[in-house]
């Protein structure tokens, strides 16, 4: 697992803990699941059998399934739920029903906002090309809404899959090939961690990218218009400070983020010779250079 994942997740749940006064060693102790055995990952079923946590927190939908099956009793915190009422893991939004609970970063017309943006940076487009990752639970409903998106303004769309991080070079390739004008890469676990290989191989095949997560741009990508997980990992220490205090996840609604973050990579933008409009430069959130 990259570092910058490990510091996304865990490090902005502990700060999330931090303002509701809760400190790990004195006020709570957080056992990390790789960290139950010095040679291999522990399963969710020996987590829970052995560490008999009070809480499961799991970084996003495949781990809060994988968590789900292993325990119908223990609260179950998720910092990126997606999907969450088809897969059985809540009744409703409002009223989760059951034991898992937590924040859901996929926003309604997002897709649209992100079509919006790749038409600003390549007003000359006319083919989008979609990197996708279906089996994803995230995966599908994006590239329904993203496929609505480029329908309704005369963008055609070319998709390449990547189930694992083996695939990324050809989709990307692929993408390539079909001489696609501007690349949205979908928001999804696979994805974000391999943010590094597909932020060289873009640039290596210039292609201008357009993202969900702000994580991509950091590592080469060219723009990100999304959530900032940064404040849904943070505000898990939310969830977890009422179910302390008693509250059962059930009662516990989903939450979504209020607000979402710009971030403008002016190095990749210079390589590939692409012009970021000054208007957008004056929205960013985050402008590296």
């Amino acid at each position: 697992m990259p570092q910058f994942i490990l510091d996304l997740v865990y490090g902005n749940f502990v700060r999330g803990l931090a303002e509701f006064g809760y400190e790990h060693g004195r006020d709570v102790e957080i056992i990390k699941r790789f960290e139950m055995f010095s040679d291999r990952v522990a399963t969710m079923e020996e987590m829970v059998t052995l560490a008999k946590p009070n809480i499961i927190v799991a970084p996003a939908t495949l781990q809060a399934v994988e968590a789900r099956k292993a325990t119908s009793t223990i609260p179950i915190v998720c910092g990126a739920l997606a999907d969450a009422v088809h897969l059985g893991l809540i009744a409703s939004e409002a009223r989760p029903g059951g034991n898992v609970t937590g924040i859901e970063p996929y926003i309604s017309g997002l897709p649209t906002k992100q079509i919006e943006l790749a038409r600003e940076i390549t007003p000359r487009a006319r083919c989008v090309g979609l990197l996708s990752n279906m089996n994803d639970p995230k995966g599908p409903p994006q590239v329904e809404d993203l496929k609505a998106a480029c329908q309704a303004i005369g963008l055609s769309v070319v998709e390449a899959d990547s189930s694992t991080p083996n695939d990324i070079p050809g989709a990307l390739a692929a993408l390539a090939n079909k001489k696609v004008d501007v690349v949205v890469v979908l928001q999804t676990n696979l994805l974000l961690v391999q943010s590094e290989q597909i932020g060289a191989i873009a640039l290596e095949r210039r292609l201008p990218t357009v993202f969900g997560y702000r994580e991509h741009v950091i590592h080469g990508g060219l723009v990100s218009y999304g959530v900032d997980l940064r404040w849904c990992y943070r505000r898990i220490g939310y969830f977890v400070d009422k179910i302390l205090k008693g509250a059962h996840p059930r009662d516990l609604p989903i939450e979504f983020p209020s607000q979402l973050w710009l971030a403008v990579n002016l190095k990749t933008a210079k390589a590939l010779d692409v012009a970021i409009p000054a208007a957008l430069l004056a929205r960013g959130d985050e402008v590296i250079e």
